[in-house]
């Protein structure tokens, strides 16, 4: 479990119901959620139960935290107080930040849940000043969303029970001398406004300005000192503070009339010295997936019919870096990471220790190639093909960044898929959206094509095949080709030469020698292009690009995914959901037998889809650099 939510209440039926539907509502589901409650008298752990919450005994802030941290699960801690809100994609905004900027301790900044522009200005003053200080001074204006490593937090011994103002602040400075601290620049939370209304802005002013002084001063302060309460009974408030608050806002919206004016001034003596640099093209980065080869084969596609409109830089890895490299100018070397293979299924413990053996010089030759040369070149937008760096660089440097894949089918539509592989789903949907946070757009590429989801900026478009594939006329041969993207998938295809009366080609493993009625060949464009238009049938894993090709040849399809690659599985399901083949999750032969009795089934439905180009696609992404360029 990656989130541990910790909320201490106390009476808090009125806003305890608005945080944990906002939790409700996220598109993140990897937590769980313990409300520590100091016996509530109202219906605070009623509506803490309904909700599935894990109740504990709570008691002052510092206690309820820490009687639910001895409870949690989650590998995170996440202290919320109970009468906040969580924005849009808030657990995966902080998850994102947290982990790539590799921190112990971290705190969100604030949003208030309110239009009044005393509260908008307070709000970002306590954000600038706790990003200000966060290097001289860890510090946190509340418990408004800190994170911590659970690890952390029972290694630092917790929040001091013993102080009853500032344990947060405490908190962040003890844990802050272990492990890197932060203040989230992306994650904000919607933060109530009911101290403001209660206490005044004057009284709140007094009473941080007072805790922070003292803080700096290396003192302690007390709740005593500031007449702070924990479970903030209301009265109603005074005429003269009605009074002071009113004084208050009129001297707040004079400043801001008057930041307004400066700030007028400020832009417009600078457009005197400005010179903006004018270019004769829009420059565009283009970062691939280097793993696999339908990535690169994709860009290549795109990148021939778009170069002549702009100066187009790529960046890849591995193989998909060797091809582009061979078709194109401006081709730079990253790092990338690939997924580990034995028998046709996906070794998680291999892939993830190869993944910690070369991630230094992957982050140092893949990120710091594509951070300096954003930075000398300054690109219009950056296009990402599911590559992880390019993410990072454009919300850095903020360049807009636009998404063409095939893999985002999985987070932006409402997808079907098998419903025994529930589990590999969501940990592909999490892998996915940790590569490409929030960009402009989706542009999706798709053989199927299920629904949008709701609120997702996201657009649908066929298949991207190579031109020389849509050249092609396919005939019917003799034999079968296999595509298998996984040299350790020899196994499984030596179980084909038990159908003696089947002609074989394969393709995958870099050799050319016959094995019976095996015919194993090197990969060649041209030769590879002629046995697939005139085979009768292809077996492959579930790679898309090869899949889309054999669709748009009209060759019924024998999909084996790699088990454990659900992007796979996903793509054999809709081969089979729409008749233009089989999936099977193991290959034999007597169902490679069974599925060539079916191919003039097969063959029928492939005969009904439309041949397209790609012209459509490239339209689309045109269209959204122009309009995105900065």
């Amino acid at each position: 479990m990656i989130f541990s939510i910790i909320i201490p209440t106390y009476n808090e039926e009125e806003y305890l119901p608005i945080l944990l539907e906002s939790i409700k509502e996220q598109d993140f589901d990897d937590y769980e959620v313990i409300v520590a409650d100091a016996n509530s008298t109202d219906r605070t752990k009623e509506i803490a139960e309904e909700y599935g919450c894990v109740v504990v005994e709570g008691g002052l802030p510092a206690v309820g935290r820490n009687n639910g941290a001895s409870v949690a699960k989650g590998e995170i801690l996440l202290f919320l107080d109970s009468d906040l809100k969580l924005t849009e994609d808030y657990l995966r905004d902080v998850l994102y930040e947290f982990q790539m900027e590799r921190l112990g301790i971290a705190i969100t900044q604030m949003v208030p849940l309110s239009d009044k522009v005393q509260d908008k200005l307070f709000h970002d003053f306590a954000n600038y000043f706790m990003i200000g200080v966060e290097k001289i001074k860890p510090h946190g204006a509340g418990c408004y969303g800190i994170i911590a490593k659970k690890k952390l937090h029972d290694e630092c011994g917790g929040f001091d029970e013993s102080l009853t103002f500032g344990e947060d602040t405490d908190y962040i400075e003890r844990l802050a001398k272990k492990e890197r601290f932060r203040v989230l620049r992306n994650a904000k939370i919607g933060v109530s406004t009911r101290r403001l209304e209660e206490e005044g802005l004057l009284t709140l002013i007094q009473q941080y300005g007072k805790s922070t002084v003292n803080d700096f001063l290396g003192k302690r302060t007390d709740a005593s000192d500031l007449n702070y309460n924990f479970g903030h009974d209301r009265e109603m408030l005074s005429t003269s503070k009605l009074s002071r608050l009113e004084k208050g806002a009129e001297k707040i919206n004079s400043i801001k009339e008057s930041y307004g004016e400066s700030i007028q001034k400020i832009n417009s003596r600078r457009s005197r010295f400005k010179v903006k640099k004018i270019r004769e093209k829009k420059v565009v980065f283009y970062c691939v997936c280097g793993e696999g080869m339908g990535h690169a084969i994709r860009t290549g596609v795109i990148v021939d019919k778009i170069k002549d409109d702009y100066d187009v830089y790529l960046f890849s890895s591995e193989r998909a870096y060797e091809y582009l490299n061979s078709k194109f100018d401006n081709v730079y070397k990253i790092g990338g990471f690939n997924t580990v293979y034995i028998n046709n299924k996906v070794n998680n413990l291999k892939t993830f220790a190869n993944a910690l053996k070369r991630n230094p010089t992957n982050m140092k030759v893949g990120y710091e190639t594509l951070y300096k040369k954003a930075r000398e070149l300054r690109p219009d937008v950056i296009v990402t093909d599911f590559e992880i760096y390019a993410t990072v660089v454009s919300k850095l440097l903020n360049i807009p960044l636009i998404s063409l894949d095939n893999i985002h089918m999985m987070t932006q539509t409402k997808i079907d898929y098998p419903k025994n592989h529930y589990a590999e789903m969501i940990k592909a949907k999490g892998v996915v959206k940790t590569y490409v946070v929030k960009p402009k757009v989706h542009i999706l590429t798709s053989f199927f094509y299920p629904k949008v989801r709701p609120k997702k900026n996201a657009v649908i478009y066929p298949p991207v095949i190579r031109e020389d594939i849509l050249k092609l006329e396919p005939r019917e041969g003799d034999h079968i080709i296999v595509y298998q993207t996984s040299r350790e998938s020899v196994k499984l295809v030596e179980r084909l030469k038990s159908l003696k009366g089947e002609k074989f080609i394969v393709y995958g493993f870099n050799k050319n020698e016959t094995d019976e009625n095996l015919t194993y060949k090197e990969f060649n464009e041209d030769v590879f292009y002629d046995d697939l238009a005139s085979s009768k049938a292809v077996i492959c894993n579930g790679g898309f690009t090869f899949i889309t090709e054999a669709i748009c040849l009209k060759k019924p399809i024998y999909s084996v995914p790699a088990i454990g690659n659900f992007e796979q599985t996903l793509n054999g399901f809709y081969v089979e959901k729409l008749g233009y083949g089989e999936y099977h999750e193991v290959m034999s032969a007597e169902k490679v037998e069974t599925f060539l009795t079916r191919l003039s089934k097969y063959k029928e439905r492939l005969e009904k889809v439309e041949k397209r180009n790609n012209d459509g696609i490239i339209r689309e992404l045109k269209y959204r650099i122009e309009r995105y360029s900065k």
